[in-house]
């Protein structure tokens, strides 16, 4: 599609659902979607009814967005990400469209409480930390600024996990997040790409006398795409995140079942559907890491799939393909993309190496998170040759070509070829996917200005000296929206009470508060924030787990996951030397040291520190 007229999308005006407009809204969802009435729907019921009626807000202008990105023939970002930590969708709808207060109105007219109806809601079990948050916030400023983006990921069935502790120590059960259902999802059975494993590679000779390559014998696993829109706040913007969910080719052998085999009848089905059933298996198996690294490479073949089947509907060939898509890879988890995007240019769509690779390097880049070499993603050759022999093929290729470079910029010195190589010869010959990333990528983020020094000086800086400017920095960031306006209501509304609104979508204008730092009544109003959000705190606490604390004490927080590299036991030190300085007769100020995190459950010295915490 070339020369496109000029489509903005419609000013979006939240005073057009009027408080009897929702209500009408709701009473017919709870009718006509949900199938119940007001003497018979449950707490889950209106809060499904009224995600429902909000979700068709949401709709309208989703369909809006989407339209006027191809009437543009916009470029889009893709982010790829194996965590989308995106929280409750309720309330974050609620505020970025602008609804929180009619939408409250309308419920109190039908005798709801829309803070004990958001409570009902189940957080996506779609990630677990600092990276699937880092996502879904790109996802939520994406939308806030307009930009045409696309999150992709897996649609797990079962979250990270349940974490308890039981006599001190951390017990895990299952996150079955989906058992009610999510009505923000819409399935999309038509949107399905087939997902190969395992297999051998043909090589032949095509009728113009061109090497080609052919990937034979498969296991196929289809991918069928769910999608959740996005909502920008007050702008009316709303983009998409497509998660993928694993489907067996077939559903099972008639032929076996009808022997009264049942089991073996539904064994590839079963099989197959593990894909996305959980967030990070456990890979301290093999049958685990084999899992894992099929999971990374499920997504990222059904993303590429998706991204170039959008294309191609609106572009002849693919000159123009880096210029309108940008796949943004957040760590190293969707780093197979790269020889994927390769195998489908060359393998499918025909094209040759020098042109598939120079489009593939103008179209990704790489946000890296970790500085530890020990910590950086890397696969046992024998694994990916197992599971993906066309990818190894490729990874060599890139490799060799790669190092062909290497030595002519660095001649005699083999020094620095072993430590750009992509493949690691010391630990039992591996695929270092950070540098497969590093190569294949036009750029290289680190997620702060000091984090990005660090990669030039340590991890990368061979690469640094073979491409000086290649690492950028990008610094992370938190969406306010999220993180202030929502998660501290009370705060929120004194920041606004006296700069205005506009820190909400443009956190610079806090640099407003500086004035009234030194303002005795503005320090007072904080005070009072502070104090009553701690008390709430304090009684949260009690509720949950029985454990009574002084809200006049120092809160010290520490809330990650538990990990040897993220300092908890550090901080479990410091708690021993305070509490040894206390019986020594020092005056210290009162504090509560409060910790909280989950230990992965392969983790054993991980789950060693929350012992030692209990």
């Amino acid at each position: 599609m070339h020369g496109k007229e000029s489509l903005t999308i419609p000013a979006y005006d939240p005073s057009g659902f009027d408080v009897e407009a929702l209500r009408s809204a709701i009473a017919n969802r709870l009718t006509y979607t949900v199938g119940k009435d007001g003497y018979t729907a449950t707490d889950r019921d209106w809060l499904h009814t009224l995600c429902y009626a909000v979700r068709d807000r949401l709709t309208e202008r989703w369909m809006e967005t989407q339209r006027s990105y191809y009437h543009t023939d916009a470029k889009r970002v893709y982010y790829l990400s194996l965590e989308f930590l995106i929280g409750r969708t309720l309330y974050n709808a609620l505020l970025n469209m602008q609804l929180e207060e009619p939408v409250h109105q309308a419920l109190a007219s039908i005798g709801l409480d829309l803070e004990a109806l958001r409570e009902q809601e189940f957080e996506a079990g779609l990630g677990n930390g600092g990276l699937g948050r880092l996502a879904a916030c790109f996802l939520d400023a994406m939308a806030t600024l307009g930009i045409p983006g696309v999150g992709y990921g897996i649609r797990y069935e079962y979250g990270m996990f349940h974490q308890h502790i039981e006599n001190g120590q951390q017990t895990e059960k299952s996150d079955p997040w989906l058992r009610f259902g999510n009505p923000w999802e819409f399935p999309r059975p038509e949107v399905i790409y087939p997902v190969q494993f395992h297999g051998r590679v043909v090589r032949f000779r095509d009728e113009c006398g061109q090497y080609r390559h052919h990937w034979v014998d498969t296991q196929v696993v289809n991918a069928m795409a769910y999608d959740m829109p996005v909502p920008g706040y007050g702008n009316g913007t709303v983009n998409n995140l497509r998660l993928w969910s694993a489907k067996a080719t077939r559903d099972f052998d008639l032929r076996l079942f009808n022997s009264g085999n049942y089991i073996d009848a539904v064994e590839e089905k079963t099989a197959s559907e593990k894909l996305s059933k959980v967030l990070y298996p456990d890979d301290s198996t093999e049958d685990g890491r084999v899992l894992r690294l099929k999971q990374e490479y499920f997504f990222a073949c059904a993303s590429l799939q998706d991204i170039l089947f959008r294309y191609l509907k609106t572009h002849d060939g693919f000159d123009s393909l880096p210029d309108k898509v940008a796949i943004q890879l957040n760590d190293t988890h969707p780093a197979i993309a790269i020889p994927e995007l390769m195998r489908l240019l060359m393998d499918v769509h025909q094209l040759g190496w020098e042109k598939a690779w120079d489009l593939t390097t103008r179209t990704f880049s790489y946000t890296n998170h970790t500085l530890m070499p020990e910590a950086l993603e890397t696969w046992a050759v024998d694994l990916i040759g197992h599971v993906l022999p066309r990818h190894l093929e490729i990874i060599q290729e890139i490799n060799q070509l790669f190092l062909v470079e290497v030595r002519h910029r660095f001649p005699g010195d083999e020094g620095i070829v072993s430590r750009l190589s992509l493949f690691d010869e010391s630990h039992g010959r591996r695929v270092r996917m950070a540098h497969l990333a590093v190569v294949g990528s036009h750029h290289i983020n680190g997620v702060s200005a000091l984090h990005s020094q660090l990669m030039r000086d340590s991890i990368f800086a061979d690469f640094h000296r073979l491409n000086p400017g290649k690492i950028l920095n990008m610094t992370n960031g938190i969406t306010p929206r999220r993180w202030l306006n929502q998660a501290n209501p009370r705060l929120s509304r004194l920041i606004s009470d006296t700069i205005g609104h506009g820190w909400i979508r443009n956190l610079d204008e806090l640099q407003k508060l500086v004035p009234y730092a030194c303002d005795p009544a503005f320090r007072k109003a904080f005070c009072i924030v502070k104090r009553a959000n701690k008390i709430d705190l304090a009684r949260m606490m009690q509720e949950r787990i029985g454990f009574q604390v002084d809200p006049d004490s120092m809160f010290d927080v520490q809330v990650k996951r538990i990990h040897e590299y993220k300092r908890q036991t550090l901080n479990l030190l410091h708690v021993v030397t305070r509490y040894n300085r206390l019986r020594a007769g020092q005056d210290l100020v009162p504090r509560t040291v409060i910790f909280a995190g989950k230990a992965a459950p392969g983790y054993a010295r991980a789950k060693l520190i929350i012992r030692l915490i209990h």
